[in-house]
Formats: structure tokens, sequence, C-alpha cells
């Protein structure tokens, strides 16, 4: 690796330390509510999200998709911009405050440019555990990759190992939200609980059975009602503090009860089988065998459409408003939000909403979550900008109903008004 590939590198690290403060911090940086700002600022500046957290599918079908639509969407892990390919020819921007996801979709775009087979493709990011995998990146790969990404990939983490050997070692294992994942299956064996033996469910009932069983309990200990009581054992959630309050208020049983609610959700409401967020959490690995559930975009039928049309998608280290502030009036047509807002105050949201008014174009659409069952903009946002956009609540609540990673307690779309699309 070169030296201005380290120092590109480095500069990208600063930046996501820096875009991540402004982001995330409220408070008084000596407080107590500051301190915590700055150590999740900190904990979400490396890799954060191996695998995105919201369900494509569910977007897809908010966001009714068609041929040369341009799309602004906060890039996360990469797997739902991948998998929007699959609906429709598409542009798509992926922004990013974060400098390790923006390095992992380039990753993955060079990745479908270079690799031919789908089944190498399917083992390099859906298995992501074979040494073949780090052979094919210094085979394949590493030349068609910009310098910033490939300073991180080939940049050693604190065990001294290149960071692209994670995709030889279980890479959906690792980042924030993987050793999250780990941790919570360390906590509940030692409380007598078993996460994976929810993997020998046949059916919903075995599925009940074996959540009452092995998960409900473990949140009786007096162990787990201390830890979920601290803001920063969440920030494997990637909740930071604000959205942290929030969730909080959402039901009569505090933080305690709607993390538990969530969890017998994602354990009971749907199908384990066909539901690869289970499979992750549950199991920390997505499902072996033929009908293994996967993203849209490690698909088999879907690795033709992703590949051919993976040239169109393009990555900037930025937050969204900054983004659009560089983009004419009326060019785009849709936008994933994830869960970005839940970070805002009044006057950021504002400045958002600003810009997506601007650039969009008329029957343009809108989706993000929010951690608890709120509408979150009105009130907050002037109704001169809000008042343009038409809320679909019936929608948004039966698409949040669908969402299979179950985590959140609200799904938002908004269609600009005017004819259009």
């Amino acid at each position: 690796m070169t030296q201005q590939a380290t120092q590109t590198a480095r500069a990208a690290r600063r930046m996501t330390s820096s875009g991540l403060g402004q982001a995330v911090r409220r408070s008084k940086t000596l407080s107590k509510a500051g301190l915590l700002e700055w150590l999740f600022a900190r904990a979400f500046s490396g890799l954060v999200y191996p695998q995105i957290w919201e369900d494509p599918v569910v977007d897809m079908a908010a966001l009714g998709l068609k041929a040369d639509d341009h799309v602004v969407a906060i890039a996360s892990g990469s797997c739902n911009i991948l998998s929007y390919l699959t609906a429709a020819p598409i542009r798509v921007s992926a922004v990013d405050l974060n400098a390790t996801h923006i390095a992992l979709g380039r990753l993955k775009l060079a990745a479908l440019a270079r690799i031919e087979r789908q089944e190498d493709f399917l083992r390099f990011f859906g298995r992501a555990d074979e040494p073949a995998n780090v052979a094919l990146y210094d085979r394949e790969i590493a030349g068609h990759l910009d310098a910033v990404s490939r300073g991180y990939w080939e940049g050693r983490g604190l065990n001294g190992r290149r960071r692209i050997n994670l995709f030889a070692r279980g890479f959906h294992r690792y980042g924030l939200l993987g050793r999250f994942i780990g941790t919570g299956h360390m906590l509940a064996r030692l409380l007598g609980g078993n996460p994976r033996a929810m993997l020998a469910a046949r059916d919903r009932a075995e599925q009940r059975a074996l959540y009452d069983r092995h998960l409900a309990p473990v949140f009786e200990r007096r162990l787990i009602r201390w830890l979920v009581r601290q803001p920063a054992s969440l920030y494997g959630l990637g909740i930071p503090p604000a959205q942290y309050k929030a969730l909080s208020a959402d039901g009569e049983d505090g933080i305690l009860g709607a993390l538990k609610l969530r969890l017998e959700r994602l354990a009971c409401d749907f199908d384990l089988k066909d539901n690869y967020f289970a499979q992750q959490a549950f199991g920390r690995r997505y499902g072996e065998g033929p009908d293994a559930a996967f993203p849209p975009y490690l698909q088999s039928e879907h690795f033709a459409a992703v590949k051919a049309r993976a040239s169109d998608v393009s990555y900037r280290q930025s937050a969204v408003t900054g983004f659009l502030e560089g983009e004419p009036a009326e060019s785009c047509d849709a936008y994933v939000l994830l869960d970005a807002q839940d970070w805002m105050n009044d006057a950021d949201l504002t400045a958002l909403w600003s810009q997506i008014t601007r650039t969009a174009r008329p029957g343009a659409r809108v989706i993000f979550r929010t951690a608890a069952d709120e509408r979150l903009l009105p009130g907050r946002v002037p109704a001169a900008i809000l008042d343009q956009w038409h809320y679909e609540e019936e929608t948004s609540r039966e698409l949040c109903r669908q969402d299979r990673s179950a985590i959140y307690g609200g799904f938002h779309l908004y269609v600009l008004k005017g004819q259009g699309r």
C-alpha cells in the first residue's frame, strides 16, 4: 500500500470523526450527555454495519422504483442500495458520513465489476468466511479500487492483520453491530438463555415456544435490567443518546419493554427460514443450504441484473443535506434516510427537508425509520415545507408491520404533492 493511499485513508477517517461529531453532539462537551455523545461518535467511526438492518423489500414496496429514477440514499452496509438495483435500472447516489461504509460499498462495486460467477460473489459477501475471498481480492479486485478504499482494506487493525482478512473470518461477526450481537449471545448463555436455539424451530409455533424458553426470561435478570439503563450499552445497535431517549419513552415499560417487544417480533412474527435478519441475529451468519434466505442483491436470480446496473451507483462521503446542496432542483425521485433523522435537532431537520423539497421531482418519495412509534416531523419542520408533502399513514404502518428487521418503532413514507412519476 502506497504512502498516498495511507494518507488519504487517514484523511477519510478524520472526516468521519468530524462529521459524526457534528451530527451527534447536542450538549456541552464536559457534561454527562456531552460525554455520552462523544463516546457514541467514537464508537460509530469504524465499521458499524457489516449488514444493514432495514428490510429492502419493504423499501422497494414503498418507493415503487422505475427505470431511470435517481435515488439518494444513506449507504450504511450497502445491502439495500444494491438490492434496489433488482427493481429497475436506476441511478443511486449513496452518501454516508462513515468512511468505512463508503469503503465497503466501493468494495462491493469493484467486486461486481470483476467477479463473473454468482457463487464467488455469494461466497465473498454472503458466507464471508473463506481464505479464498482474500485471494480473490488480491488477484482481481484490489487493483480496481480507489486509493482511499484500498487504503482502508489493506490497512491493519489492532490485531496486525489486513482488514480484508475479515472476509476470511466471518465478516458479519465484526463491526459494532456484529460484536454487539456476539456479546448478546454470550450474556444470554451466561444467564441461562440460548439465542442459537431459535434456529431449530420448524414452524411459527415452535418459534414462540423457543422464544419463551430461551430468550424472554433473560429480560427478567437483574444484570440485563441494569445494562439497558446505560445508554452506552446500546451503541452497538447504532442508537445514539437522542435516539435512546426517544426509545425509552416508547411504551409503558421504557427501554427494556421496547427491546423485549422488538426481539419478540423478530423471533416470532416472521418465518425464521425466510428472514435473513433473524438468521444473523440468532445464528450470527446467513442460513445454509439451497433455500437459505439472503438480501436480494445476493440472490442468484438477481446477480446478472445487479452486476449490469452497478455502474450507475456512486458513493460520496457526506451528510445527506450537504450532498443535496450541490444537486440541481427537481433532480431526484426517491430518498432513503434510514433512521438518521432521530439524530437531528429541529434546525438540522429543516435544512434537510428544505433541500429534499428543492431537489425533489413531482411525486418523489421519501422513506425513513424512527426508533419510536412517532411521526417525528410535524411541529419540528415548518409547515410551509411539510405541507408540500403527503404522509401515507396507512401504508407506512402496514409496511412497518412487514419489516422483517423488526427493530424500529416506525416506518414512514412521504410523497411530494403534484403530478409525476
